[in-house]
């Protein structure tokens, strides 16, 4: 069930890229990251892929983007006798727009996607109120600023600023994780 939750917005993201009328060829972008963000799990890892449309216009870059995150952590607590594991994932589409001027390109996007929670706890302790497991899944907007570096032409570097409000999460879910959370980005991006 959680695969088909990842790959069909995947998969309608490039059926909807294919049916955009282009000028030109192209842009094609496929990039990896490493995130950390304020809510627990703090680090994880990122993969998008990006594609440039309405090419013709001149110094200013638009395109369309799908990304995908995954974040873990188990968390061992010293004055209780449980511990919990956390695994956060989430994919979206945006729509990005920038300029390109010289080496260092910068770039704002806003969007949509849709986050899962799971928790594990393992040693509870009977009676408590919490649950073994809990999981739940929400719809968010995000919106972002960033910046890409061209140093070689089909490699460019770039750091992102994310920020996206997860507001509608089960009650019990909410001690684990904050309703709005930025994270800083920082990847790699492979343009062809």
């Amino acid at each position: 069930m959680k695969l088909k939750k990842i790959l069909l917005p995947f998969a309608f993201f490039a059926i909807t890229l294919s049916l955009v009328p282009q000028t030109t060829n192209a842009q094609w972008s496929l990039g990896a990251s490493y995130e950390i963000r304020d809510a627990e799990p703090k680090n994880g890892f990122g993969v998008r892929i990006e594609r440039g449309i309405l090419n013709k216009l001149p110094v200013v870059d638009l395109g369309i983007r799908a990304h995908f995150s995954y974040f873990n952590e188990d968390i061992s607590y010293e004055n209780r006798t449980y511990s919990t594991d956390i695994k956060n994932y989430d994919f979206g589409v945006a729509a990005v727009g920038g300029v390109g001027v010289g080496p260092i390109s910068p770039y704002v996007g806003l969007g949509l996607g849709s986050s899962t929670l799971d928790v594990s706890r393992s040693n509870l302790p009977q009676g408590s109120p919490l649950s073994d497991e809990a999981n739940d899944s929400a719809i968010y907007w995000n919106g972002f600023v960033g910046a890409k570096v061209s140093i070689i032409p089909a490699l460019k570097p770039f750091v992102e600023y994310r920020l996206e409000d997860v507001s509608n999460y089960e009650d019990e879910l909410k001690n684990d994780i904050s309703e709005s959370n930025g994270r800083l980005i920082f990847g790699v991006s492979l343009s062809f």
